[in-house]
């Protein structure tokens, strides 16, 4: 087996005789006449690489896979000792007693097989969990009848200086003949909490594994060992327990303690050397599961500062949002969401989550929200949108893959576009307070590549909310994915049920609460819309003909809609601007043009045709006939702009609408 990097080893080899080679730290010695494998020392595990190097340290040149349990098809001396007496005691460490004989060669080497076994098959883990789960089908029941591993609350990253005081929580167990694993209740007792000062806690800060009969842990046993059937009521367990640190390179990361059924043999010295063993293997695990404090900040960092800094103010639509990081355990995800305003006073509502926890997944998150904000701007329809955008993630050469939902809300014909990519559904809560999951099909992830989407298109009734949220808030080690949906729904109608309907950021607040902070691996992004809708009488349409007299027509139209809502006072500048714009469109549509005349807080006039071309302001000559109509527009209006659409384009400008007219349209004007 090769060696362990570790060189702090608990107890010190036999010497070497003269003109023989000491072995490398963590190496078996050789028993007399037996000759001693060489293998070199092996290279710590790089930070935060996601994977233990354990199973390299342990590599015979054998072939990677391993049996159900580790030590499948071994029979360990003295009911699993593995390794020899160390040459130095330590407290309550037993030495061999006298006239013991020495372990024969047959032992030692079951001993080192089911080290080696037992190191592959922790090193399969990518993650906390399946590195623990490592631990347990090696340990139960080959070694013990009963594993229980309490990590540090919060876990130390990278170089980071770890909380004080001490606080030790349960993780997980495994127990009995088949070794089932057991979570830890979220709702069960608090975490052992030790001082520093104690004596217990300076006995792990040793970083020695000791019996259960010492006296620095007498007063911690029971509560160490609770959640194991049978043990609290068989009393002190003596030396049927070994406590051992899990200690990483840096810092003490939890414990692991491993108990004997009353009807199996205690253990003896030379077990503590082979929990020594299994728990650095796991150490090695546990510890590359936590990202390095600086890569996480950064990461971290880079995450948050790519969400939308504010989401826009747009009418017929209220917004409400919500970022909830991962637990500390873990590194910031690739979840975001975005509101993007669209012409006709639409706006998209996206929701997305990039596989994985890394840098990496938040440079690609930012990546593909880019993306989608530019997609967006071209008026494409959902489907589209998910189209370019599963394109884009193939070129970005990423093995990352991404989920997202795409969403198009209209308050004038209060109806919702909906187009999905592997995305949990989005749920509505209706204004009579009922909740309902849309059943929307889920397509294909982004990054698949040549899977279609489809777009899907659903009532948005006025007083409606629609929550768009990522995996996280509702999926987590306890709770699978359709489970934490229906409890999704659940929470909306019982916050509806007392306040209807309930504010924005009540609602999101009280949806967060549903994410477990114990059991969480992963971020949560959260997009509420309120649908408002846009009332028909604050509406007026046309389609006009790209004729010359059209221009003259569409100031008739204009002056007619002002003075029914009552806004004769801007009527000049309005009608200077709308002939301006439909000019310039008359001059290059082919197809008959839209006149839309909007009115909000502003007036908003919009004019579509199907030319591409996008006008400029530019400054006219003294003898040039045109090239002012949009320097007018430019002066006269609050804002103005033009948007491209795939069919062509969109010019819009905005006149504010002063003050006691906005009051008087409140009071229901006659409607165009």
């Amino acid at each position: 087996m090769e060696p362990h990097p570790r060189a702090d080893t608990h107890t010190a080899p036999p010497a070497p005789q003269p003109g023989e080679a000491a072995p490398e730290p963590g190496e078996v010695a050789p028993e007399p006449g037996e000759v001693a494998p060489r293998t070199p020392p092996s290279r710590p595990s790089s930070p935060g690489s996601g994977r233990s190097r354990a199973g390299e340290v342990a590599g015979s040149g054998g072939s990677d896979e391993v049996p159900g349990g580790a030590a499948e098809g071994l029979r360990l001396p003295g009911g699993g000792a593995a390794c020899p007496v160390p040459a130095e005691g330590g407290r309550g460490e037993a030495q061999r007693p006298r006239g013991q004989p020495e372990h024969a060669p047959e032992a030692q080497s079951d001993r080192l097989r089911f080290l080696d076994l037992a190191a592959r098959r922790i090193a399969q883990g990518v993650d906390l969990d399946e590195t623990l789960r490592g631990l347990y089908d090696a340990a139960v029941p080959a070694f013990a009848d009963a594993v229980l591993v309490h990590l540090r609350e919060p876990l130390a990253a990278g170089e980071g200086r770890p909380a004080e005081p001490l606080v030790l929580r349960l993780h997980s167990f495994a127990q009995g003949p088949e070794g089932v694993v057991s979570a830890a209740s979220a709702g069960g007792a608090g975490p052992v909490r030790l001082t520093v000062s104690g004596a217990f806690a300076e006995l792990l800060l040793g970083r020695r594994p000791v019996f259960g009969d010492v006296p620095e842990i007498e007063a911690v046993v029971s509560e160490l060992l609770e959640p194991v059937a049978g043990v609290s009521a068989t009393g002190a367990p003596g030396r049927r327990l070994i406590i051992v640190p899990l200690y990483g390179r840096r810092h003490l990361l939890g414990t692991v303690a491993l108990v004997r059924a009353a009807g199996r043999p205690v253990f003896v010295a030379d077990d503590l050397l082979v929990a020594a063993q299994l728990a650095t293997h796991t150490a090695l695990g546990v510890e590359a599961s936590v990202p390095s404090g600086q890569e996480a900040s950064a990461a971290d960092a880079l995450q948050l500062r790519m969400l939308p800094s504010s989401l826009p103010e747009t009418t017929g639509v209220r917004l409400a949002s919500r970022y909830l990081p991962a637990a500390e355990t873990s590194q910031g995800g690739g979840d975001w969401y975005d509101a993007i305003p669209l012409p006709g006073n639409r706006v998209a509502l996206v929701v997305g989550d990039v596989m994985g926890h890394s840098m990496t997944s938040a440079a690609m998150m930012g990546q593909l929200r880019t993306t989608v904000q530019t997609l967006a701007r071209l008026d494409l329809p959902p489907e589209e949108v998910l189209y370019h955008l599963d394109e884009q993630a193939q070129r970005l050469g990423s093995e990352h893959m991404a989920t997202c939902l795409y969403a198009i809300y209209d308050p004038i014909s209060q109806r919702l576009l909906v187009a999905d990519a592997g995305h949990p559904p989005p749920v509505l809560l209706h204004p009579d307070g009922s909740g309902e999951v849309l059943q929307v099909p889920p397509g294909a992830p982004i990054g698949v590549g040549g899977v279609p989407f489809e777009t899907w298109e659903l009532p948005a009734p006025t007083g409606g909310t629609l929550l768009l949220y990522t995996d996280g808030l509702v999926e987590s080690r306890n709770r699978d994915v359709l489970t934490g949906m229906e409890l999704l729904r659940g929470r909306l109608e019982a916050v509806a049920a007392r306040v209807a309907p309930p504010p924005l950021d009540m609602l999101c607040d009280a949806v967060l609460t549903l994410a477990d902070p114990d059991a969480r691996d992963d971020d949560v992004a959260l997009l509420a819309a309120r649908f408002d809708g846009f009332a028909p009488l604050n509406v007026a349409y046309w389609f006009l003909s790209p004729q010359p007299q059209t221009a003259g027509r569409a100031r008739q139209l204009t002056r007619r809609a002002l003075h029914r809502w009552g806004l004769g006072s801007m009527l000049d500048a309005a009608e200077l601007m709308v002939s301006e714009v439909v000019t310039n469109a008359v001059r290059y549509a082919s197809r008959p043009i839209a006149l839309r005349l909007l009115r909000t807080d502003v007036l908003r006039c919009e004019v579509g045709d199907d030319s591409p071309q996008v006008p400029r302001m530019r400054r006219a000559q003294a003898g040039d006939e045109g090239g002012r109509g949009l320097f007018l527009v430019d002066q006269l209006a609050l804002r103005w702009g033009a948007t491209m659409l795939s069919t062509g384009k969109v010019v819009w400008f905005e006149q504010e609408i002063p003050e006691e007219y906005r009051q008087h349209r409140q009071e229901g004007p006659e409607a165009v």
